[in-house]
């Protein structure tokens, strides 16, 4: 069987390293392609890897970076076929934003860089969850599900709002669950990390402010622009609508 086709975390890496080598450099036995080989395996994205001796190997890394070839309007060569329409889109996508690729491939080294955070982060299903689907890619959006599912934070955000507000209301619509379902929604609401994406950094530590507490329809709505909308901005668009 064959392994999982390459995902957009998986490219934004081998992209940047396509931008780092000097095409004489490509070969399967560079070291940055090699060390790039085991960085891709140790990402907490496929769990399923049907031939892994062969799964992102040195080989298929260098052929990877052979497909950029092809679709690079800067190589004067013919490159690879046999490329995917993703490689394709992404390389067209940070063609003129290297910094930003650099800074998000930097991001996700970091974020796996620890052991215990990358074991963490391999259990965290978010296959069903379409809206994953962002810049940044699994590893960072998976680090965001984690910051908001640290239960210990959580509880200690709910204890200091309610001391201080006396309920437990949404942040960004006011929504009280408590109020609307008596008993069975005392004491519930959702934690949603205010960090953009964007800046996150690949560290386990969330802060008691890096929360806000929401009901469960503005935190996916939030998600669903998880790099451009705050939860003031959800709060003013909110309001808008309903005068």
């Amino acid at each position: 069987m064959r392994n999982p086709k390459w995902h957009r975390d998986e490219i934004i890496l081998a992209l940047d390293l396509y931008y780092e080598l000097e095409s004489g450099q490509m070969n399967s036995s560079n070291d940055k392609v090699v060390e790039l080989s085991e960085l891709l395996n140790k990402l907490p994205i496929h769990g399923y890897r049907p031939n892994q001796e062969k799964f992102r190997n040195p080989n298929g890394v260098n052929l990877k970076l052979g497909n950029f070839k092809f679709y690079d309007p800067d190589y004067e060569g013919k490159g690879m076929q046999g490329g995917s329409k993703l490689d394709k889109q992404i390389l067209e996508e940070f063609y003129d934003k290297k910094e930003l690729l650099k800074s998000i491939a930097k991001k996700i080294r970091s974020t796996i860089s620890d052991e215990s955070l990358r074991i963490e982060l391999s259990n965290i299903d978010i296959e069903k969850d379409e809206d994953f689907s962002v810049k940044e890619g699994k590893v960072i959006y998976k680090l965001h599900k984690y910051r908001e599912r640290n239960n210990i934070i959580n509880q200690k955000k709910k204890d200091l709002y309610f001391k201080k507000n006396g309920k437990l209301d949404c942040e960004a619509c006011g929504f009280d669950f408590q109020i609307v379902y008596g008993d069975l929604g005392k004491g519930f609401i959702e934690a949603h990390h205010r960090t953009p994406l964007s800046e996150l950094k690949g560290e386990k530590t969330t802060k008691l402010d890096d929360l806000a507490l929401v009901c469960s329809n503005c935190h996916r709505m939030l998600h669903k622009a998880i790099n451009s909308m705050s939860i003031a901005d959800l709060r003013l668009k909110l309001k808008n609508k309903l005068n």
